[in-house]
């Protein structure tokens, strides 16, 4: 028998004891087709040692979240989903996830990928996966990771000088979410991060951090050594061909890269004048509903039946995504895997608040100007400053 905490174990011989029929107590989960078949294993052995049946209830996974806000309120939802963190400001924000304590099993994960499911200081889930962008490098044209931008540059204008290789780092023109690294390099940032999760009030994409990397990138691409017009396709088209030997991706691309045939390997993202690159960490794991009447049997399953090394394991086989338990990440033994939890291993949850959706375009909008040379990396990113302030005043 599995060791829970002891006030669930009372709780759990108490609905032993005063429920009339042990089969009218249920606990139901929504999964994805991925993740389900695990849960139903462990369900099957919830059931065993308590007598309690776990329903696992598959949808596609962008299908949890949109039926979940309307079946929670009506009392038709289930008592635990599995989703991604950037989902928690719009269900936390309209009453739909519980509170859970974490303390007990606080230190066997990854902290950042636990403060991706606070928001206003409430803990509303546990992570079991963290993912993120690392840098990839060509290691015939770079054999070893470049330690800082300043590296970064001078290793590409070297490739280009010698004609080894059309280009030597490059990224597309307007994607925020690949910049960053970048901007937290320098010193730059979304939205500034207390103990209470990402504070709105303190806009960063026009700090002085972000406005030098962003003049970084500007000088970069006006010297030549890199193109304006790249998309996601034809940046890894590039790479692949060996038309460019640096690139920053994530896990998701691995298959394509590895089918062109190019030999690579992940590192973690260069150091600038603010420190080490910290990429956004998109989070998956488990929330439960405000609206369950079996939150103790939810909390149950949750700590003492997927908070393990074997269950992350699990997780981790069928869709490898770095785990967010530290000794479910300390056993990975695949070096492309490893790659991408050394470039994250102080990355930041990207934000989750209401507040991000105001972000994204004015940043985005940002980049291209500046890749583009229509403006100046200090007129872009103070220009996006102001947009996403009054967009957020606008939305109080």
């Amino acid at each position: 028998m599995k060791y829970l905490h002891l006030s669930l174990i009372i709780a759990l011989l108490a609905l032993k004891a005063f429920v009339v029929s042990a089969q009218d107590e249920s606990l139901t989960i929504w999964a994805d087709d991925t993740r389900a078949p695990i849960l139903e294993e462990l369900g099957a052995q919830f059931e065993e040692e308590f007598g309690i049946p776990v329903l696992i209830h598959e949808l596609g996974f962008g299908d949890i979240r949109d039926q979940f806000k309307t079946a929670a309120p009506a009392g038709e939802g289930p008592d635990m989903i599995i989703g991604a963190h950037d989902w928690l400001g719009e269900l936390a924000v309209n009453g739909l996830l519980a509170e859970i304590d974490i303390s007990d099993v606080a230190d066997q994960f990854l902290p950042a990928s636990l403060a991706a499911f606070v928001y206003e200081g409430v803990q509303y889930g546990l992570p079991y996966a963290a993912e993120n962008v690392a840098f990839l490098r060509n290691t015939e044209l770079v054999p070893d990771n470049p330690e800082t931008w300043d590296d970064v540059r001078a290793v590409s204008e070297q490739l280009i000088a010698d004609e080894a290789s059309q280009y030597g780092f490059i990224m597309f023109d307007n994607n925020p979410y690949h910049f960053f690294p970048v901007q937290t390099a320098f010193g730059g940032y979304v939205f500034g991060l207390t103990d209470a999760g990402y504070d709105p009030s303190d806009v960063g994409i026009d700090s002085e951090g972000s406005i030098a990397a962003a003049a970084y990138l500007e000088a970069y691409g006006s010297d030549g050594l890199m193109p304006s017009g790249i998309d996601y396709d034809v940046m890894h088209t590039m790479f692949e061909t060996g038309d460019a030997a640096m690139i920053i991706t994530g896990p998701w691309a691995i298959p394509r890269i590895e089918e062109s045939g190019v030999s690579f390997e992940v590192g973690g993202i260069p150091s600038g004048p603010g420190g080490s690159g910290k990429p956004f960490l998109g989070v998956q794991g488990f929330m439960v509903s405000a609206f369950s009447e079996n939150r103790i049997l939810a909390e149950a399953f949750l700590f003492d039946y997927i908070a393990t090394l074997d269950t992350m394991q699990s997780l981790y086989s069928a869709d490898p995504r770095p785990p967010a338990m530290l000794e479910a990440r300390a056993s990975l033994e695949d070096d492309i895997m490893l790659g991408f939890v050394a470039a994250g291993s102080e990355g930041l949850a990207m934000p989750a608040i209401p507040e991000m959706s105001s972000v994204w375009s004015a940043w985005g909008n940002a980049m291209e100007l500046v890749r583009t040379g229509e403006s100046s990396a200090a007129d872009a990113f103070g220009n996006a400053g102001e947009q996403i302030r009054a967009l957020i005043a606008g939305d109080e």
